[in-house]
């Protein structure tokens, strides 16, 4: 575990994802939904951006990324 981790930002969308498999490590990816997705996001710990820079395009390369992580698992 890091000692001091670094804040997330909507770009760090690899970091976002390793952060939400933690939080949410059992969920049903074809169940999340955007907004539910958003919502998690911003409430992260570490999640330190601005909560209105998110749009689709960002939240729909979070749930991929998050797609494919877990995949590989």
């Amino acid at each position: 575990m890091d000692v001091n981790p670094q804040p997330l930002y909507w770009e760090a969308t690899y970091e976002i994802v390793l952060a939400l498999i933690e939080q949410y490590p059992d969920i049903d990816l074809d169940q999340v939904g955007i907004e539910q997705l958003n919502g998690w996001v911003i409430s992260l710990p570490r999640f330190a951006d601005e909560p209105a820079l998110a749009n689709e395009a960002i939240l729909m390369e979070i749930l991929r990324e998050w797609y494919e992580e877990v995949s590989a698992r």
